[in-house]
């Protein structure tokens, strides 16, 4: 189901990130996949050790946490030019990035019929070879946080469920599918249908209360996406993911239900999301 024909069903509607927020794969897929892809690209295996671990620091372990693949690599590169050795074209890449209306690898195949140079090239090569990798993972290693299908089942009873992510479809179908989460969701979001904000607006013109959405995702980028709609935000914190969908299932939902969420409660959890991220 796309979009355009969602129907809203039920009062209450929560948005769920995949990667890294109900799915336990996104330490799995940057350090199986995007960081050793960025060194073989780029032939850096001389640095490889300390290149991954900072490929690490910015994409799971900081502030930065679930950024967009595009800037995560544009920064990593900028700082592996300033450390270690020279990156053809760099300018070229990080313009792309910094002007860009859309950073997928359909748009960037687009910038290089236009023109662009080498390192636009090199990022759709390393892009693609993440996308196999990924897909090549086994999936009993692409598995739901323990307590994720409890919650989701328990709040589908009262909520309509959007998977809200900007992973491929194809990715968040087939992982979703295998452990029987699909079945308590009523729509499957991916980067193909828009960014987060987008899709959380577009949910929201089916006729939702604002107070009465909200998203549930463990990266900054899921915060802003609500933020910016001006609906509720749940944290699932890093390194913490069982906890976290346990306290959703035991209070977080239910202050959602009594309308106690917002204010204090709301607040509380987003300082501790913040915090949470700092000494991650």
């Amino acid at each position: 189901m796309n979009l355009e024909n969602f129907e809203k069903k039920k009062e209450f509607l929560i948005c769920v990130d995949s990667d890294g927020c109900a799915m336990d794969t996104m330490d799995l897929k940057h350090i199986r996949c995007f960081g050793p892809c960025l060194t073989e690209e780029w032939g850096l295996e001389e640095w490889k050790e300390p290149i991954l671990k900072r490929w690490n620091e910015i994409n799971l372990y900081s502030m930065t946490r679930g950024i967009n693949r595009f800037k995560g690599l544009a920064k990593m590169l900028r700082e592996i030019q300033e450390k270690y050795t020279d990156i053809e074209d760099l300018d070229s890449l990080e313009k792309w990035v910094e002007e860009s209306p859309e950073l997928s690898n359909a748009a960037l195949a687009q910038a290089i019929r236009n023109g662009g140079g080498i390192s636009l090239q090199k990022a759709l090569s390393w892009s693609v070879r993440v996308n196999q990798k990924i897909d090549n993972l086994p999936f009993n290693v692409k598995r739901p946080f323990e307590g994720v299908k409890e919650a989701l089942e328990y709040a589908h009873e009262k909520a309509d469920i959007a998977v809200v992510s900007s992973a491929n479809l194809q990715a968040v179908k087939e992982e979703w599918d295998i452990y029987g989460l699909t079945k308590h969701v009523d729509i499957l979001l991916s980067q193909e249908a828009g960014s987060k904000a987008f899709c959380i607006g577009e949910l929201m013109k089916k006729g939702y209360d604002k107070s009465k959405i909200l998203m549930a995702g463990d990266a900054p980028g899921d915060y802003e996406a609500a933020v910016k709609n001006g609906v509720l935000f749940y944290p699932i914190f890093v390194r913490r993911e069982k906890k976290s969908w346990e306290e959703f299932l035991s209070d977080g939902f239910l202050r959602l239900m009594d309308g106690s969420y917002e204010g204090a409660y709301q607040e509380e959890k987003a300082a501790e999301f913040w915090e949470n991220l700092k000494d991650s």
